[in-house]
């Protein structure tokens, strides 16, 4: 089992809602952690949309994040769990945003718990192992 950390969980470490070593003691010893692709996604956008010196800052710490964990692939693999958890929720009348979707599905497929703070979303995904920080 591994630790997949949420983009929700980096933006409050980022904002100092969070301390980086909460996010770092919510995995057990020897646990990987990582991020998936989307996340990876959704942290650049966030960079691109500042401007100034908070760009510069936030760039220098995604930046960092990026380089240290590894960014897990949107794969055929993590697309057919994807696809199966997509047409649950819609037929359930359930449905989950896209992208928290994707890190769900990769998190199911490798057998990983989600290490977020968006109590909604992730919490309808069957099967998945939730960490809420």
């Amino acid at each position: 089992m591994g630790l997949l950390i949420d983009s929700s969980v980096l933006i409050a470490v980022e904002r100092g809602q969070l301390r980086a070593d909460d996010v770092a003691g919510a995995a057990r010893p020897n646990e990987p952690m990582a991020i998936a692709a989307i996340t990876a996604s959704e942290l650049l956008h966030g960079v691109h949309r500042l401007a100034g010196a908070r760009r510069i800052r936030t760039e220098r710490i995604v930046t960092g994040w990026l380089a240290t964990l590894p960014v897990i692939p949107f794969d055929l693999e993590v697309a057919k769990v994807h696809a199966t958890l997509a047409s649950q929720h819609r037929r359930r009348g359930r449905p989950v945003g896209s992208h928290d979707l994707k890190i769900a599905a990769t998190a199911v497929h490798l057998d990983y718990r989600v290490a977020t703070r968006d109590r909604r979303s992730f919490a309808r995904v069957d099967g998945l192992a939730v960490e809420y920080l």
